[in-house]
This record gives structure tokens, sequence and C-alpha cells, in this order.
């Protein structure tokens, strides 16, 4: 199989979500004055949602009844482009009704099989695959931030190996306040493959802020990761992942060399807790020196020296507060992916549609409630997404969601009116 075919890019969106019930819509879809009125109001209360240069006005133009779901949709005009108003209470390409879908679709937060979604909520598993892969075809970026200045300015990123059809591939993911931005599929790890999956964030990012840069990006010690990043924003700083340090000497040592990893250990973590940059360098040096008179295996000395030769890279996180000195948000979100590609047994079409299903996982793990007992502790903020504006646009999570993907989550920065 020959998976370093070239991805297929997504047309423009030009379909707007609009935040209604369907009661409302109901009265007001025939009555153009009414319909008119209403579009007003949500233009100046979410106009995020809308074409920046609806600004300089809008014609109203056609509408169509879809025989399918019995429901009327309505066209408007902005400078000679025609876009689709949808309802937040019906599915993109009108493939159903959310209240019929919304509950399967939180079931695969919990790996549930299309088969089974078929076998509680009808329809067939192939119906169940294609809502999760349309999902896919929204920004990351776009959908989940809606607002610029909620950006992270730091970030982390790595690799999960994964397969297609039995060829090892990588999905390049990109992390910020405990949601996924970013999920591209890579067909080998070099520094050319990963710059181009990791392109995918940043023109996402930029879409909504040109001028977008994160401040920092912690990793792992893969060089070529290093290089794409650098390459993307050339004044990122670089924070090297203190906890992989650790995990490969645990990983190496625990079980052969218990005492001598157990002593490590404690003396890497006082390094970890030193307070500032000065005192960071001088615990690790001091660890290196110790660790070459005291004649240490090889499985240990190499790591440790590593650290050492990449101090910078490690102890520059000091003059970045709030900055990530390891990877443990990103690993507990690559984890749950693990456990998604897994149970699924991994990808079986090609990078195209493994792309848009890894996406559409992504978002779904963006908006999907997050247990009550974790939604206590953060003000009642249901999901991730809504933890990171500060808002929802609808109490319904696959609502919100849709709305949150209107024009596909691809905006441009709003103008300033005429």
């Amino acid at each position: 199989m020959d998976i370093s075919n070239l991805k297929v890019l997504p047309r423009p969106n030009r379909v707007i979500c609009l935040a209604i019930t369907l009661e409302i819509y109901q009265v007001i879809i025939k009555d153009a004055s009414l319909f008119r009125g209403y579009l007003d109001q949500q233009i100046a209360q979410f106009c995020e949602l809308f074409p920046p240069e609806i600004v300089s006005g809008y014609r109203m133009k056609d509408m169509y009844h879809s025989r399918k779901l019995s429901i009327t949709i309505r066209r408007i005009e902005i400078h000679g482009t025609h876009y689709t108003l949808r309802p937040s209470f019906v599915m993109p390409y009108l493939t159903g009704y959310v209240k019929d879908i919304e509950n399967a679709l939180f079931l695969r937060k919990f790996e549930v099989p299309f088969w089974g979604l078929s076998y509680v909520f009808g329809k067939n598993a192939m119906y169940w695959y294609r809502i999760e892969q349309t999902l896919g075809r929204n920004s990351l970026v776009g959908t989940t931030v809606q607002n610029a200045e909620k950006l992270p300015q730091d970030i982390s990123a790595d690799e999960k190996h994964t397969w297609i059809l039995g060829e090892k591939v990588y999905i390049a993911t990109t992390v910020g306040n405990h949601c996924i931005l970013g999920a591209s599929v890579a067909s080998n790890a070099d520094e050319k493959a990963l710059t181009e999956a990791y392109q995918t964030f940043k023109e996402e990012a930029q879409r909504i802020k040109p001028e977008y840069s994160p401040r920092s990006v912690n990793i792992d010690g893969w060089q070529s990761t290093q290089n794409a990043w650098k390459t993307l924003f050339p004044f990122i700083s670089i924070i090297l992942c203190f906890l992989h340090v650790f995990i490969k000497i645990r990983d190496r040592a625990k079980k052969k060399f218990k005492s001598q990893f157990n002593e490590t250990a404690d003396q890497l973590w006082e390094c970890y807790q030193a307070p500032n940059k000065r005192s960071f360098s001088q615990r690790i040096r001091r660890l290196c020196e110790w660790a070459k008179k005291n004649d240490l295996p090889q499985v240990i000395l190499k790591p440790l020296e590593k650290l050492h030769k990449n101090l910078d890279k490690f102890s520059n996180a000091y003059d970045l507060p709030g900055a990530h000195r390891t990877s443990n948000m990103l690993d507990r979100l690559m984890q749950r992916m693990d456990r998604h590609l897994f149970s699924t047994q991994y990808f079986h079409g090609n990078l195209s549609s493994a792309e848009l299903s890894i996406r559409g996982w992504a978002l779904l793990h963006n908006f999907t409630p997050s247990n009550p007992n974790t939604v206590k502790h953060h003000k009642g903020a249901q999901s991730p997404a809504e933890r990171l504006n500060q808002f929802r646009y609808h109490d319904s999570w696959l609502q919100n969601l849709l709305i949150s993907a209107s024009l596909g989550g691809y905006r441009s920065p709003p103008l300033n009116p005429l």
C-alpha cells in the first residue's frame, strides 16, 4: 500500500451554523423580515461565527426544503458568495437531528464501536463512522478556540506512532490548555514529513490570529521534531521534557540496577525542584559528577550526560513562567489516543481517511462532557473547550461543537465595520 499520496485539501466551507431552537426556527423560517431580524441579532452577538465581510451587509437569497428531515434551509449572499444557514439542531449535510445523534457520539468518548452504536441507536455502522469522519473536516484550532486571545502561548507536541493497514505512520499531535489542537498523520518521522504535519496546526491557528506564534513548545529529544518547530516558528523556545529523562532511566535500570536507580531518581527529582535556573544547572552538573564518580551503569549515565549536554533546552523554562517543563498534559491525552487507536485496531483506509478519523476523535475529546467530579472543580465548565473559552454557545455539547464549527472553523479575523 502506498500511503505517501497527497492529502486532499478541503474545499472552502460556506455553511454558517446558527444557534437557535427548533421552536423559534419554525416560527421565523418562512418570514424573511423575522429571519433577518434574528440573523442580525446573531451577527451582533456572535460575529466570530460569520464571515468577516458580513459587516458590510448581506442579501437574503433563496431557500430550499429537505424532504429527508422535513426542514427548510435558507441561504444568504455576501459579496457575491453564497452561504447556507444551518440551524444548530441539525447535523452537517442534513444527516439527522442532533437529539438523535448526540448520545451515540458521546459513547465514542469511551471507544464504543460503530456496530455497537448501530445495535443500540439504529442505522448501520457506516452511518456512525461517516458522522465522526465529518467532524474531522473542521479546523481543530478554529473550532476549539473561539477567541484569538485564548490561543495558548505554551504548548506541547509529540508524535504517536500507529499503523495504516500494517504500515507504520505517525500522528503529529499538538496540545494546549488540555485541548488537542493538532492531529495530522505523517507517513514517516523525518524533518520534512513532521514539518508538513505540524504545518496544519500553524495554518489553522494563523487563520484566526495571523501573527500567532507560540512562546514555547515542550517536546521530547527527537531532533526532527525540534527542527520542524523551529522551521515553522523561528522564535519559539524549545523546552525538552524532563520527565522523558526520568522515564528513559526507569525503563532501563529499575529492575536490573534497583538500588542505583532509586538513588539516582531521588537526586534527579531534587534537580527538577531547583528554585531557579542557576541552582538547576548546578544540581545537574553535580549529579553527573556523582554518577561518573560512582561508576553508574551506562543505562543511567548516558541519559544524565545527554541531560547535561542539552542543559539550555531544559533550563530555559525558568525564563518563561507558565511554560511546560514536562509533557504530563500531552501524555494524558496521548494515552487516551492510544486506547482509541487500539480499540479500533488502528487505521484501515488511506492517509486522508485516517486523518479525518483522528481529527474527528480529537474534537469529540475537546467538546464531550467530562466526569461530573471534574466539572465540579471547574465551576460547571463541562468540557476542555468550554474551560478554555470560559463560555459555551449551547447547553447541548454537540450543538456547542457544531456552532463552534461554523464555517468549518476556518474563520478569518473580524473586520472593522465600514
